[in-house]
């Protein structure tokens, strides 16, 4: 059996994706809605790849009109114009190709999830708190701008303002496939409101975004768990209700904890804890599953460990910088409004290329 080329291959995508344009207008399609959504999907999937193949091959076309007039004109001004088109578009082309291989990279199966968003204090004391609470105002603004909802599942104050730890759900349009690089400690270089003498103290806050599992990704058992029910209380211990509607559950062959006490009803908390635990429970499956990748591989494509400091935010010199990729940008009041898009949009090209690398390697 002939195997195809990558040209061939892409021909037969642009043939299937008109196929399914013809198909999502036709009257039998339409009237069965659970086809005619899967259809769209597909189709939608499929729609960068063609647009990019279509630009491709029409820069290729261009480029030989382009050569033929240099090879041809008698006309000096004129062949040179042409040679300056003929550079202009080698550039173009050799961008384009670059985009087209990575838009042809195996799809990570998670982007498309919605996610579990895990805040926590760390080394700083009180202005560690004021910064985790920074950082989740941070999320939530930038996730306001992409049209997806917030809904916090668990938080813990802290005295002094911000938050101890915030657990909170993400939900809307491949919110994985943004977001999965923000796992990591955030440090933060500012003269906390607490500081009389005005030095510049440095805390820090870890981030772990963890794709959400569904009962298909995760199964678990009823004689795996123990739910324990208890009063909710607030800050400082005070009962927030008499009646038993806390929940926390431990599931026994990991060892993980889950508490829940946001909601007044038992049942939404339990269901609540149930989230998280699932989806704790799927970034274990995940990280044995890159456990078993070589070590070489995981140093090629780093996807930034919890444990690693990945970025500083500097108030006093109102910069932000991402170390992973070398990225600095003197909008740190913007960033910390939600003004997300060229940290986020940078470490996702930074990462593609990396994985692209690593796939031409393996070749």
């Amino acid at each position: 059996m002939a195997v195809l080329t990558l040209t061939e291959k892409l021909d037969q995508l642009d043939t299937r994706y008109q196929e399914m344009t013809h198909e999502l207008s036709s009257p039998e399609v339409i009237s069965d809605s659970a086809r005619f959504q899967k259809l769209a999907k597909q189709h939608a999937d499929l729609e960068a790849i063609v647009s990019k193949h279509r630009e491709f091959k029409q820069i290729e076309k261009d480029l030989a009109g382009a050569h033929q007039m240099v090879l041809e004109s008698d006309d000096a001004e004129m062949r040179h114009m042409a040679q300056e088109e003929e550079k202009l578009l080698a550039a173009r082309k050799e961008k384009v190709e670059h985009e087209l291989k990575l838009l042809l990279l195996p799809k990570d199966p998670n982007d498309e999830k919605n996610i579990i968003l895990e805040i926590r204090a760390g080394t700083g004391g009180d202005e560690a708190g004021i910064f985790a609470g920074d950082l989740f105002r941070m999320y939530s603004r930038y996730a306001e701008s992409q049209g997806w909802k917030v809904e916090v599942m668990e938080s813990s104050p802290a005295s002094m303002g911000g938050v101890k730890e915030i657990v909170a759900a993400i939900q809307g349009n491949k919110v994985y496939s943004k977001l999965k690089y923000e796992s990591g400690v955030h440090r933060v270089q500012r003269v906390p409101a607490t500081e009389t003498q005005g030095r510049i103290h440095t805390s820090a806050a870890t981030v772990a975004v963890l794709p959400e599992a569904d009962e298909i990704d995760i199964k678990i058992e009823a004689k795996d768990l123990r739910v324990d029910t208890f009063c909710s209380s607030g800050p400082g211990g005070q009962s927030v209700n008499t009646t038993y509607s806390a929940v926390r559950i431990t599931h026994l062959p990991t060892g993980l904890v889950v508490s829940q006490q946001d909601e007044k009803s038992q049942i939404k908390n339990r269901a609540k804890a149930m989230r998280v635990l699932r989806s704790r429970l799927y970034e274990l499956e995940l990280e044995k599953q890159q456990a078993a990748i070589t070590a070489e591989r995981r140093g090629q494509i780093k996807t930034g460990d919890r444990s690693e400091k990945i970025r500083t935010y500097n108030y006093p010199q109102n910069r932000v910088t991402d170390h992973r990729i070398g990225l600095t940008i003197h909008q740190l009041t913007d960033v910390m409004d939600g003004k997300l898009a060229p940290i986020v949009d940078g470490l996702v090209e930074h990462f593609e290329a990396e994985r692209l690398k690593a796939e031409l390697a393996e070749e």
